[in-house]
C-alpha cells in the first residue's frame, strides 16, 4: 500500500439529495481528467508538474480542487470537466470548505487559511490560525478548523476572527458537524471525539479502527474511514454506539454521501469503494486514477481528487 500520509488533506463533504443515476452501473473505471491546462490559459508559475490534488468539494455550482505542491486551488465545471479558473492561495493547501458564496482553503505550511468569492476566485482574506490547519467544518455560524501539529480545534468567524481554540487528542485530523455538536478524528489515538459547540468539551469518545482519518455525517449516522484497518465505521451520533465496521479498500481516505450510498475513496488501491448507506454492503468499487484521498458529489456525478496523478476521475461521461 502507497501509504500517503504526510500532508494527509481534508475530507470534503457534501450531502446530495440526488440518486446517481444507472450510467454508474455500467463503469468499472472513472473517467481520469488530467490538471494540466485544459480549457483555460495557466498564467500561474509553477504548477506543472506534480501538483498533489489532495481536497475536492462542490460548491453548489462548481468542483473545486486543492492542489497541493502547486500553492493553488482550481475551479471545474461540473457540467463539461473543463477547468475555468486556478487561483493562488497559502502553502501546502489540503483542505477546502465551501461555506455559502465563499471557499475556505487550510494552508497546512502557512498555518492560516485563505477565503476566496466563489464567483471569480478573488482572496477575500487570510487569516493566521496557527500550527498545520489540516481539518475544516461549518456549524452554521463558525468555521471551525482541526491543528493537526498541536493537538487542538479552533473557531473561527465568519469574518476571519479567532474566537476559541480547545485541547484534544493527538493529531485531530477531520471534523463533522452533526446539526448540534462537533465530531473530530483523534488519529493517533483511533478515536473519535463529541464536542459541545460552546466551549469544546468533549462529551463522548468512540473508538473506531486504525488510522481514523476522513468524517462524514450522513443526516442520521457518522461514518469514520480507518486508514490501516481498510475499513468504515458506521456510529450513532446521539449515544456514540458503533452501528457496524465495513470492509473497504486499502487506505480509506475521503468519503462523500449521495441519497442512497457512501462513496469511499481509497488511497492504497486507487479505487472507489460504493456502500449502501443502509447496510454498508458494497454496491460496487471503481478503479480511479492513482492514490485518491479525497470525493465529491455534485448532484449528479462523483469526483475524486487522485493525490498521485494530478488528476481527478469522475462518473461524468466526456
Amino acid at each position: 500500500m502507497k501509504r500517503m500520509l504526510a500532508g494527509l488533506g481534508i475530507v470534503a463533504l457534501w450531502v446530495g439529495a440526488v440518486t446517481p443515476g444507472p450510467l454508474f452501473a455500467q463503469l468499472s473505471t472513472l473517467n481520469e481528467i488530467s490538471l494540466a491546462a485544459n480549457g483555460i490559459s495557466d498564467a500561474l508559475e509553477g504548477t506543472q508538474g506534480d501538483t498533489g490534488p489532495e481536497a475536492v468539494v462542490f460548491d453548489g455550482s462548481n468542483i473545486w480542487v486543492a492542489e497541493q505542491f502547486a500553492n493553488t486551488v482550481t475551479r471545474i465545471d461540473p457540467m463539461t470537466g473543463l477547468r475555468t479558473g486556478r487561483y493562488r492561495v497559502g502553502t501546502r493547501p489540503v483542505a477546502l470548505l465551501s461555506v455559502g458564496n465563499t471557499l475556505w482553503v487550510a494552508n497546512l505550511e502557512s498555518d492560516s487559511l485563505t477565503k476566496l468569492r466563489t464567483t471569480d476566485g478573488a482572496v477575500l482574506g487570510t487569516v493566521p490560525v496557527g500550527d498545520g490547519p489540516g481539518g475544516l467544518a461549518f456549524d452554521g455560524t463558525h468555521v471551525w478548523v482541526a491543528h493537526r501539529n498541536r493537538n487542538s480545534v479552533s473557531k473561527v468567524s465568519i469574518d476571519g476572527g479567532m474566537v476559541a481554540t480547545f485541547r484534544t487528542g493527538r493529531r485531530p485530523m477531520h471534523l463533522a458537524f452533526d446539526g448540534t455538536h462537533m465530531w473530530v478524528v483523534i488519529n493517533h489515538r483511533n478515536t473519535v471525539s463529541k464536542l459541545r459547540l460552546s466551549d469544546g468539551a468533549v462529551l463522548d469518545t468512540v473508538r473506531v479502527g486504525e488510522g481514523p482519518f476522513g468524517i462524514l455525517f450522513d443526516g442520521a449516522s457518522l461514518w469514520v474511514t480507518n486508514f490501516f484497518s481498510h475499513s468504515v465505521t458506521k456510529i450513532r451520533p446521539s449515544d456514540g454506539a458503533v452501528l457496524g465496521v465495513f470492509a473497504v479498500g486499502d487506505g480509506p481516505a475521503g468519503l462523500v454521501a449521495d441519497s442512497t450510498s457512501i462513496w469511499v475513496a481509497n488511497n492504497g488501491s486507487s479505487t472507489v469503494t460504493r456502500l449502501n448507506r443502509g447496510t454498508g454492503a458494497v454496491v460496487a468499487t471503481y478503479s480511479t486514477g492513482q492514490g485518491p484521498f479525497s470525493v465529491a458529489f455534485d448532484g449528479r456525478n462523483v469526483w475524486v481528487a487522485n493525490f498521485g496523478a494530478s488528476s481527478v476521475s469522475t462518473t461524468l461521461s466526456r
